[in-house]
């Protein structure tokens, strides 16, 4: 199955681009680009893409009010979001989440992983890059304390097989350490540990 993928940014060379990079991907496609939030919305209604891949700030209406648009539209109910954005401020994460968007990139990631991000929205999973990770944990820490996460050791034997399997964080191994990450974690990195080259969508672009 091919992935139809919609470009909404108002950058030709980054839409440019990415048009480049999905296209030579067999599994992918880009069946349109929109320049600003009203043409992403319209564009979005005649091709029905799998995927729309986000911008949030673009000229007249706004990437977030967009996710929102298409995510209401029940005719629309076969297309996810995923924001790539610059700006993985609190705001900017915890509106695209709630507005409907299936994941949340920095545009500092690398090819490799827009292309893993993409697929995984595309297969219907929640994608978050670490950086929007630590945005919304820092927000929960901020907040009230409302009582233990976990469910006590002694309350344990309590539970169902099922209620304990859920009860356990899903993790993946991450070949790098001995550590775990969550299952939805974008294997991404912050813009300053990568050399201004071309592994990285910004590098390939000049480090704009």
């Amino acid at each position: 199955m091919t992935i139809r993928v919609l470009l909404a940014d108002d950058q030709a060379l980054l839409r440019g681009t990415f048009r480049l990079l999905i296209d030579s991907c067999t599994d992918m496609e880009v069946v349109g680009e929109a320049s600003d939030g009203q043409e992403a919305v319209e564009l979005t209604r005649i091709h029905h893409p799998d995927l729309v891949l986000m911008d949030i700030r673009m000229p007249g209406t706004d990437g977030l009010t967009v996710t929102a648009a298409i995510c209401e539209d029940p005719e629309l109910s076969g297309t996810r979001v995923l924001v790539l954005t610059m700006f993985e401020t609190e705001e900017y994460v915890a509106q695209a989440l709630r507005v409907g968007a299936s994941g949340f990139l920095g545009k500092y990631v690398t090819t490799d992983t827009l292309l893993a991000g993409i697929r995984t929205v595309a297969a219907g999973e929640a994608l978050l890059s670490p950086g929007a990770t630590q945005v919304l944990i820092s927000r929960f820490l901020a907040g009230p304390r409302r009582g233990p996460l976990l469910v006590p050791v002694e309350r344990l034997s309590d539970l169902t097989p099922r209620e304990r399997e859920n009860s356990a964080p899903a993790t993946v191994p991450n070949s790098s350490s001995s550590l775990t990450r969550p299952a939805w974690c974008a294997q991404s990195r912050p813009a300053s540990d990568f050399p201004p080259d071309h592994d990285t969508l910004l590098g390939a672009l000049g480090g704009s």
